[in-house]
């Protein structure tokens, strides 16, 4: 199976490195100097799991992709979908199948009406990675996984066989009957922190010692109230998780959003939080704490772009 990543960036890099050590069929779908440096100086991945270095792994630009692979991982941020999807369309062929991992669930729809419904998977990536100045990749926590599945959620036969190829490669694999669930789960989870942290401008442990349960707890609730008038109800185990998680004394726990807000960088306010919003709209729901954190997020990308 031919696979194409798009971008070599934490994440994508991350799984490519995985894929490729395990000698899987990868090319990298990078910019010029991305690319230019992974010649130099190859892609490395540092990982309590194992450290991997692959001197120059196989790359294209998007000026050179003319050819149609079997699967197309998308790993950017969900707003540069747009380009993303302009970058891989010469890459999108009548059997190709694209796996995004963005956040949210808009690119779904994007995707879809893109390149149509049957190209289209559901999936999610379940790790912290970052990028260092030196383009090595840093593995933060003790998971690294992909979750996917059909969004139907039929076991097909390509879907058995991406779930064949993505296994025994040095991460967990998990073909899902359930992905749209399960999507929903994690937006319900990755926005409820986002709006903890990015409000309070803190990890969860010194909110919690801030008196802030309440503030967390509330939102969570609107979240996932939300996903519930959506059809997608979380279970009480689920919810009992994130509570305990996001309410832990001492805990570290920030959402990556915090990160990219505390280095200046672009923000998927939209994309997390803004389209849940607009969802819970629709539905008549007020969601007042996630209004102020959405209102808190759209405020820093105003002060970045006029700064």
């Amino acid at each position: 199976m031919r696979i194409l990543i798009l971008g070599a960036g934490a994440t994508g890099g991350y799984f490519g490195g995985r894929l490729l050590a395990a000698g899987r069929d990868v090319t990298f779908l990078v910019r010029p100097k991305r690319a230019d440096a992974l010649a130099r100086t190859g892609l490395i991945l540092r990982s309590r799991f194992g450290n991997v270095e692959l001197h120059a792994p196989p790359t294209v630009t998007s000026a050179t992709l003319n050819e149609p692979f079997d699967l197309i991982m998308l790993s950017s941020k969900a707003y540069d979908l747009n380009a993303a999807m302009d970058a891989i369309a010469p890459a999108v062929g009548s059997r190709t199948a694209i796996l995004p991992l963005l956040n949210g669930m808009r690119h779904i729809d994007l995707l879809k009406a893109r390149f149509g419904a049957e190209h289209v998977l559901g999936g999610w990536a379940m790790i912290s990675a970052v990028l260092d100045d030196e383009g090595c990749i840093n593995h933060l926590n003790d998971l690294h996984g992909l979750i996917f599945g059909e969004l139907s959620g039929e076991r097909t036969a390509r879907a058995e066989a991406m779930y064949a190829e993505l296994s025994g490669v040095g991460f967990e694999s998990h073909l899902s009957d359930a992905i749209l669930h399960e999507m929903w789960e994690k937006w319900v989870f990755i926005a409820s922190l986002a709006g903890i942290t990015c409000v309070m401008r803190a990890p969860i442990g010194d909110v919690v010692a801030s008196n802030g349960e309440d503030f967390a707890l509330g939102l969570l609730d609107e979240c996932e109230a939300i996903s519930a008038a959506e059809g997608y109800s979380t279970s009480e185990a689920f919810m009992a998780r994130n509570r305990t998680m996001l309410t832990a004394p001492d805990s570290p726990l920030t959402a990556s959003m915090l990160r990219d807000i505390e280095r200046g960088a672009p923000i998927e306010a939209d994309q997390i939080v803004g389209d849940l919003l607009r969802r819970g709209g629709e539905h008549a729901l007020t969601s007042p704490m996630l209004r102020i954190a959405y209102t808190h997020l759209k405020a820093y990308e105003f002060r970045r772009r006029s700064g």
